[in-house]
């Protein structure tokens, strides 16, 4: 069985849905950037080489829709190398790799493109028509219980208070912030440059803006104000708009190899 080894990895930073830097970008265009900045890292590799380009989206809807996982193969590897998309929702970036790891061992391959992307701004919010299943429904109601109930039923499992969950955001706010400070993500982020075009006074309007650092981190935030808002999902409950994650626009991916392919090349 052969190993596989991780050989490099980049990263978008990570925009605020809705009003950050990567509100009007697409998805696969900025999964296009990222890919691009890895294989610049390792010359060595022809792009042709790569056996699959492995995307993980959590919402395959509208711009992320039709096969994304495709549509940025062929774009930045070329038509010969193909592309899947895979949904495991918060985990399907992860997932991708898992996969990619384990065709290596499986002889399945020697080199895959794995990693996700994901637009929060530009997908349905609310998704298409909504047409649950009525056994699940009627049998099994649980099944449809939203990611807001979802937390507040494991804060109640793990007796997670409301101050705990509080005091947690903070300190991961604070610890972003000082690791932004210290140059800790240069290595990894890949800066996109975003074009905007609009129309203003009847005239066409252009401009460019990069996007380098994670959008998400509160700087002033505080205890005493994240203890001010409301529970959004339960009376009485833990989970507010300050202590939950943010809905975000980004994308990351890593060359996955196998020991005899790494060794080929040198690497």
């Amino acid at each position: 069985m052969q190993e596989a080894y991780i050989i490099a990895g980049y990263r978008s930073a990570v925009g605020k849905a809705g009003k950050g830097g990567f509100k009007s970008y697409r998805p696969d265009d900025l999964a296009i950037d990222v890919i691009k900045q890895l294989l610049a890292q390792v010359p060595q590799l022809d792009p042709k080489m790569v056996d699959d380009c492995i995307v993980g989206c959590a919402n395959p809807e509208g711009e992320q829709g039709l096969q994304i996982g495709r549509l940025i193969s062929v774009r930045a590897l070329g038509k010969d190398v193909p592309g899947m998309t895979v949904n495991r929702y918060c985990a399907s970036g992860l997932e991708t790799i898992s996969i990619a790891v384990a065709k290596i061992r499986a002889g399945m391959g020697e080199c895959y493109i794995a990693g996700g992307a994901e637009s929060m701004s530009l997908i349905p919010m609310t998704g298409y028509k909504l047409a649950p299943n009525y056994n699940i429904a009627a049998n099994t109601p649980d099944y449809l219980v939203g990611m807001g109930l979802t937390a507040e039923a494991v804060a109640e499992k793990w007796k997670i208070s409301r101050e705990d969950a509080d005091a947690f955001s903070l300190r991961s706010h604070q610890r972003a912030a000082a690791a932004i400070d210290a140059g800790k993500f240069k290595d990894e982020i890949v800066p996109v440059e975003v074009p905007e075009v609009w129309v203003e006074n009847d005239k066409r309007k252009e401009s460019v803006h990069t996007v380098d650092t994670d959008e998400g981190v509160r700087r002033d935030t505080s205890l005493d104000g994240l203890s001010k808002l409301r529970p959004v999902f339960a009376n009485g409950g833990v989970v507010t708009a300050g202590n939950s994650s943010q809905t975000s626009d980004g994308a990351a991916f890593v060359l996955v190899m196998s020991e005899s392919m790494m060794k080929s090349l040198g690497l």
